[in-house]
């Protein structure tokens, strides 16, 4: 698993990669990959372009994310899932949350 986050240009937004399972182990990784920056984002974006494996711990992980970034007011956008990991998104009732693309 790794993780890692690429603040904006602008210094407006952060991207957080994630390559390999997204389950509870990388669950001090994630966070500090947000929590750890020199910016305060007002918008984040999670690449799971790499993502092989999601699961309920994953989920609760980006609910943290949400949190952090201002709960309902929260510009978070997940993209670049695959098939597998977008049903698991669905099921989920991610997309009331977070902007899928």
């Amino acid at each position: 698993m790794a993780i890692t986050s690429v603040p904006t240009d602008d210094g407006q937004g952060l991207t957080i990669v994630i390559q390999g399972r997204f389950d509870f182990g990388a669950h001090q990784e994630f966070r500090d990959a947000y929590e750890r920056v020199d910016i305060t984002p007002k918008r984040y974006v999670v690449d799971l372009q790499g993502a092989t494996y999601l699961d309920s711990s994953a989920l609760g992980m980006l609910l943290l994310l949400r949190d952090h970034a201002g709960g309902e007011s929260a510009q978070i956008s997940l993209v670049n899932c695959n098939p597998d990991v977008r049903k698991i998104l669905a099921i989920s009732n991610f997309e009331q949350l977070f902007e899928i693309a």
